[in-house]
């Protein structure tokens, strides 16, 4: 008999219609009415919270970490509602903070309440309990008949039912009519270790042409300990007449790391290339390589929490860095 844990943490698949529009309002227990699961499984429901995901924050991944080592404790794995808009998030913070994990932890939502017409709820949650029950571990996004490893998913469509892609990477998995088929599954190459604290003071800077280098000064005002940085391309940025290498220096010298990704959906950034990316090099900016800004922003909100944080920054943990096979 396997057993699988059942978070509920709110979202779409949760909803119902109230007055004032869409509000999560179903149970763990609730969700689980109508979706068929086989004899051999039984299914531990868990309410978490109850949430819109635009609500959810580091504060919520902290509850929620500590929620799935518990039920990874006495279950053989983890199946986790959650809303789609914020999903990316999540999934690639749980991937941290569960780092080394021995059993799956899958995520998964719906674009439509359960119960509505033409819903994809059912079907998204009886993927994710299937998915779960094959003990593959790594913490996963199951959608539309996809596995998504935890810090490569995007949600890339706001309508369609096929909402989230995986971004540099190959899928980890698949469903079909003969079953769950793991082809990419997370490497688990050191021992798991419980780690939900994060520091949520990062900053997200998206750049355009001629951003003034003045709101990396408020940047350094504020508090913030860390910054990620949307570049162009392969990782420019302009330091002709508005000089944001200068204020990049200023930050690494106030002791806030900087990470650098790229504007660009798929691909790399690589700062060696050009001399504007050199620039930052020269500036102690790290290169995010060809993280997603989901990964980068969470890896580094959880990096400054932990002790060696620039070894953390430095190494790829679980799939978020393209490096070899992997």
């Amino acid at each position: 008999m396997k057993r699988i844990a059942l978070l509920a943490t709110g979202g779409t698949i949760a909803c119902r219609q109230t007055p004032d529009g869409l509000t999560p309002a179903l149970r763990a227990s609730q969700l689980l009415e109508g979706v068929p699961v086989r004899q051999d499984v039984e299914i531990v429901p868990r309410d978490v919270f109850r949430m819109d995901s635009s609500n959810i924050q580091p504060e919520e991944w902290s509850m929620l970490a500590r929620a799935a080592d518990d039920a990874m404790r006495e279950c053989d794995g983890v199946v986790i509602t959650h809303g789609t808009d914020t999903m990316g998030y999540t999934a690639a913070a749980l991937s941290y903070m569960l780092l080394g994990q021995e059993k799956p932890v899958i995520l998964t939502g719906s674009q439509l309440p359960l119960g509505a017409p033409l819903s994809d709820a059912e079907t998204n949650l009886s993927c994710a309990l299937e998915a779960a029950c094959q003990g593959v571990a790594g913490t996963y996004v199951c959608f539309a008949r996809k596995l998504i490893l935890g810090t490569r998913a995007v949600k890339t469509r706001t309508m369609s039912f096929d909402a989230f892609d995986s971004v540099n990477r190959s899928l980890s998995g698949m469903i079909d009519s003969e079953g769950v088929h793991f082809l990419r599954p997370q490497v688990i190459d050191r021992p798991y270790c419980l780690r939900p604290e994060v520091d949520s003071r990062v900053f997200l800077l998206k750049l355009v042409p001629g951003t003034q280098p003045d709101v990396l000064d408020f940047v350094a005002d504020a508090g913030y300990r860390g910054l990620v940085i949307e570049a162009f391309g392969l990782g420019g940025l302009h330091y002709i007449r508005r000089n944001l290498v200068e204020k990049l220096r200023m930050l690494r010298k106030k002791g806030v790391r900087v990470i650098a990704v790229t504007q660009c959906m798929y691909e790399k950034a690589d700062l060696s290339i050009y001399e504007v990316g050199a620039q930052m090099l020269r500036a102690e900016v790290l290169s995010g390589m060809d993280m997603t800004t989901e990964a980068a922003v969470t890896k580094l909100m959880w990096a400054l929490a932990q002790e060696d944080t620039d070894r953390w920054l430095s190494e790829n943990l679980c799939g978020e860095v393209r490096t070899g096979g992997r």
